[in-house]
């Protein structure tokens, strides 16, 4: 099993040097087209990853499969083993469930461009490492939660209840266009970092002394020294608001995932699955942002098609058991439909339905 683990670790790494090491080089604006492109290759990447999961768990290659998934047992699978469909089944539902999840997380980002004023040509970066630093946050979080489930069985309904909770919420509170949370980290950060007045290109770090061979800026034609810099002992590393958008990125990504995670697992606690189609999922947020970044504001449905999905997946956590009961070995299929529909239907509703500009 450690075999699969590390392929698919040097599969990850392998795509995100080609990526920024080779078609992101230069920083640039991503303009749609090419993000458009991007997350072509992105979700096929991502759909097509399910057939090595069905043949593998199919065939049980070095044991694959073969771990108890509390989301399988039922009497005539006692284990909770998953085969090559069942796993097929999951991996695509979970991919769905964290794909659609993740443009939640873009209508934050956006905003959190906007607050910090991260030139465009500098957000693929941010995005970059931002999404680094999510895999790692993730794997450890998973790992941690299926320890939990497989120690407590308990956990399934607490992580049932706390998705069930954050619908409410998403029902009932009204969005203000504005992050708290964000807020709080940019004033931490300012607080107690040595933070640079301006950006200086595409670094996060700059020498006091040598923040001045950096990227100048220039409004009205002017170049503006950087006050911060000049105060600064000479030869001091200073963080620039760059990492400052990165620190909230990562921050950001880390309050989704107390609500994704608990989401996947209301599928399967299967780790590998888990894993897999959270990676997917979130290796192609970067380009998907950059596709929706100009059409945010007109999918004004999408979120509370996402609630009902989170409602959907906690109810079905809660009372996975009675329900397989109830719709028989196809009940996976089910799910996977209902998140779908709903997940369209949200889509179309703000298409046919636009929000109207106030004068």
């Amino acid at each position: 099993m450690i075999v699969f683990w590390a392929g698919f670790g040097l599969l990850v790494l392998s795509l995100l040097a080609l990526d920024l090491g080779v078609f992101h080089r230069e920083a640039h604006e991503v303009k749609v087209k090419e993000a458009l492109g991007w997350s072509a290759v992105w979700i096929t990447l991502g759909l097509s990853f399910t057939a090595f999961i069905y043949f593998a768990y199919e065939g049980h290659w070095l044991g694959i499969g073969l771990t108890t998934d509390l989301m399988s047992v039922s009497a005539l699978n006692p284990l909770g083993h998953n085969d090559g469909g069942d796993a097929a089944l999951k991996y695509l539902t979970g991919y769905l469930i964290e794909k659609s999840l993740s443009v939640d997380n873009i209508f934050v980002i956006a905003m959190v461009f906007g607050m910090t004023r991260v030139p465009a040509r500098y957000r693929h970066r941010v995005l970059f490492w931002g999404i680094l630093g999510a895999l790692i946050m993730r794997g450890a979080m998973i790992g941690v939660g299926v320890e939990l489930i497989t120690r407590f069985s308990w956990t399934v309904y607490l992580f049932g209840g706390i998705l069930i909770v954050t619908a409410l919420k998403m029902l009932l509170i009204k969005d203000e266009g504005t992050d708290p949370a964000a807020s709080a980290v940019v004033r931490w950060a300012r607080k107690f970092l040595p933070v640079t007045s301006h950006f200086h290109g595409e670094h996060f770090f700059v020498k006091a002394g040598e923040a001045s061979s950096h990227e100048p800026v220039v409004p009205g034609g002017a170049v503006e020294r950087d006050a911060a810099v000049d105060k600064a002992v000479k030869g001091a590393w200073m963080v620039t608001p760059l990492f400052v958008a990165l620190l909230i990125v990562e921050f950001t990504d880390l309050v989704f995932a107390v609500d994704s995670i608990p989401a996947i697992f209301a599928i399967t606690t299967d780790p590998f699955l888990v894993f897999t189609s959270n990676v997917f999922a979130i290796l192609g947020l970067r380009s998907l942002y950059f596709a929706l970044e100009g059409m945010i504001g007109s999918f004004r449905y999408l979120k509370l098609s996402l609630a009902l999905i989170l409602m959907l997946v906690g109810v079905k956590m809660m009372a996975h058991t009675w329900l397989k009961t109830v719709f028989g070995e196809h009940f996976n299929l089910w799910v996977l439909g209902l998140i779908a529909a709903i997940l369209a239907a949200g889509v179309l509703a703000s298409v046919m339905n636009p929000e109207k500009k106030r004068a």
